[in-house]
């Protein structure tokens, strides 16, 4: 095999390599999903970080439909990823 032939191959695959690695990072940085936790303990799930403005958060739901959100009925904004269960920790014992 001549060597620039091995030189363009590792060439031509790095660069496909680095495309599909830009593409990825670019899709994984546009699709954040975040909840809303609201004080009586309901949740909206957002697509999209929401923005806090004049005392209100402000936020696009997952079926797209725009919203906004007294913050003080608001007890925790997060990532999806991140966001807990609501279950309680403690389960009592059934008495048989």
């Amino acid at each position: 095999m001549n060597p620039d032939s091995i030189r363009s191959k590792a060439s031509s695959h790095a660069k496909v390599a680095a495309a599909l690695l830009a593409g990825l990072l670019l899709l994984c940085g546009c699709s954040s999903t975040y909840v809303i936790t609201m004080s009586n303990g309901s949740r909206i799930t957002t697509s999209g970080k929401p923005k806090y403005k004049n005392g209100c958060y402000y936020y696009t739901d997952s079926s797209g439909r725009k919203g906004y959100v007294p913050g003080g009925r608001v007890r925790e904004v997060s990532p999806a990823s991140m966001a807990q269960d609501e279950s309680p920790n403690f389960k009592p014992k059934s008495s048989r």
